[in-house]
């Protein structure tokens, strides 16, 4: 049977719904995972669960260890990963609340451990990322958001930033620029390093707010919290259906 990683962002720390049958505290050749990963059957499927910011939220953007998280999600016999990503609206149709599925990435980041190739852990070598996302899982998602009747956006382009601050207006102007759609801070490397293992990797984005010079009043932390609320619901209802589907 095939084991699906999720991995939880911003407003997603625990994923209720799963039986847990026990949680694994790991230590990797790279150091510790965020925190504790959940090993469980959801929807008549085995589930691996790991909070990226850890559990509480407390691991910001840049510090977070995506190498060790993800050699733990192997370890553990992740078969495939889906990413929940908060993430800021720059398309003036992906406006608070949206739910999409990106297909292309610009990494604005700086500074991370952001390959396993790195002539320490593992020798030098390249991976093709024409195709950031594995396709078969976008449409995983996408039949999930279908079947839940939601609206999906079925393209979008992510730029990913350093983080924790968020943007200025001036930057998140270059980002449109330069045709992203979206604004987060966690979907590198950790995208890269799924594909460097090998394990076939997507993305649920959740837009919580209108990203820096997009609207009227300023991003309060108060807004994105109302907006994660209602939002993860749906989320988690769509990853239920995507493990539903592939039980069937």
């Amino acid at each position: 049977m095939q084991r699906i990683a999720i991995i939880g962002g911003t407003g997603l720390t625990r994923l209720s719904g799963p039986e847990v049958i026990q949680e694994h505290w790991l230590e990797t050749p790279l150091g510790k995972p965020s925190g504790a990963i959940q090993e469980g059957r959801w929807e008549g499927c085995e589930v691996l669960f790991l909070a990226r910011h850890g559990h509480p939220h407390a691991v910001p953007p840049h510090r977070v260890n995506y190498r060790a998280n993800l050699l733990a999600l192997k370890e553990l016999g992740a078969d495939a990963i889906l990413a929940v990503n908060a993430v800021g609206g720059i398309h003036p149709l992906m406006g608070a609340g949206a739910l999409v599925v990106p297909d292309q990435i610009v990494d604005l980041t700086h500074g991370r451990d952001n390959t396993f190739f790195d002539g320490d852990y593992l020798p030098l070598d390249h991976i093709d990322f024409t195709e950031p996302f594995d396709a078969g899982l976008r449409q995983q998602l996408l039949k999930a958001g279908r079947d839940c009747g939601f609206a999906v956006h079925d393209r979008a382009v992510v730029a990913v930033t350093q983080g924790p601050r968020l943007e200025t207006a001036a930057e998140i102007n270059y980002l449109e620029r330069i045709g992203c759609d979206l604004v987060g801070m966690t979907s590198m490397p950790e995208a890269a390093l799924a594909r460097e293992l090998g394990i076939p990797y997507a993305s649920l984005a959740l837009v919580v707010n209108p990203a820096a010079g997009r609207s009227d009043s300023l991003i309060t932390m108060d807004d994105i919290r109302a907006v994660l609320d209602q939002g993860m619901d749906k989320v988690r209802d769509m990853l239920a259906r995507v493990l539903v589907n592939r039980s069937n």
